[in-house]
């Protein structure tokens, strides 16, 4: 298997992640399995009713892929470095062309409120030091993709500066430096138990970064969550997570749910955004980073063609494979 291939599984499995759960988000894990049964088989339509998604079609991805791409874009803008105050004027732009669209699908808590902040002045340093949701963890894959692991320090830095303007304390970017870990590990050819296990190491090792604030250890609700699904069935697995790991924006709880979904189903990273995307809450976000690390581990191929079609008919400007490909450049440089 190729660093190509893991690379481009890696962006694949976000967006086919982020689709899946695209109809399922914010709702609860009982009406989830009233309108979809005890977990998803494919992708769906939002219904009319939806509160974000209201007219997306079955396939769409949401603000997780595309903020991701955001972010890869100045990645490579800036040979690998995120310069603070582009990405606060990106996003802002970003939004405005959402809103355009007539999307509700905006700027998450976190990162809208140090935005505002930027926009009023604020130095950046300052503004991301009560951002503790997950924006920073879903959207955080092409660091992975751009930076490898062989150095910890070295990634926790670069995860930091792409985070630190909306998501400035330790457990967001203990969050999110566990998701770039553990996908810098599968684009090297760890397998998942691997890539998980390189994950609660770098988010160890990035809780001491940024602002102190009242949660629970990232690094600890990973190895207690994947623990906790050992042995389960698939329904099992959803009702686990759903009623004891959690499934809200707070990183603490999203996070480890993405991880405990995929060590439930190491070896089919199609599988395991299923069922992510069938537990609940912000399971656009927990099947993002799930069908993420689960790509670069296995390679675009591990997921269905016809799915694949799918995002890139519905969803033409992605341009994943060319993507993937430039952040690898930079993964070999100096």
């Amino acid at each position: 298997m190729t660093l190509q291939s893991r690379a481009t599984g890696a962006l694949h499995g976000l967006a086919l992640g982020d689709a899946l759960g695209m109809p399922t988000q914010m709702l609860s894990r009982p009406d989830i399995t009233a309108r979809y049964g005890p977990f998803l088989t494919g992708f769906h339509p939002a219904a009319p009713d939806h509160p974000l998604a209201a007219g997306m079609p079955a396939g769409a991805v949401t603000d997780d892929t595309e903020q991701a791409l955001l972010l890869a874009g100045l990645l490579l803008d800036g040979k690998g470095r995120v310069d603070a105050a582009e990405l606060a004027r990106r996003l802002v732009a970003w939004e405005d062309d959402m809103r355009a669209r007539g999307s509700l699908d905006l700027l998450g808590p976190s990162t809208k409120r140090a935005v505002e902040l930027v926009l009023a002045g604020t130095p950046v340093d300052e503004v991301g030091r009560y951002g503790t949701t997950n924006g920073a963890a879903m959207r955080i894959a092409p660091v992975g993709i751009a930076v490898p692991v062989a150095e910890p320090a070295v990634l926790v830095d670069r995860v930091v500066e792409a985070s630190s303007l909306t998501h400035n304390t330790g457990v967001a970017l203990a969050g999110a430096t566990a998701v770039a870990a553990s996908v810098s590990a599968g684009v090297d050819g760890a397998s998942v138990p691997e890539a998980v296990e390189v994950a609660v190491s770098a988010a160890r090792l990035a809780a001491g970064r940024g602002h102190w604030v009242a949660a629970a250890d990232v690094a600890e609700r990973i190895v207690w969550a994947t623990g906790l699904v050992r042995g389960l069935s698939e329904a099992q697995v959803c009702e686990r997570v759903y009623a004891l790991v959690g499934t809200s924006l707070a990183t603490q709880e999203s996070v480890p749910a993405a991880f405990a979904v995929l060590a439930a189903c190491p070896d089919d990273p199609w599988r395991a955004a299923l069922l992510a995307a069938s537990v609940g809450g912000d399971c656009d976000t927990i099947a993002a980073i799930a069908g993420a690390v689960g790509g670069a581990c296995h390679g675009v191929d591990a997921f269905p063609a016809a799915a694949r079609e799918t995002l890139a008919r519905i969803n033409p400007t992605l341009q994943l494979d060319a993507t993937a490909a430039a952040l690898l450049e930079l993964r070999g440089r100096p």
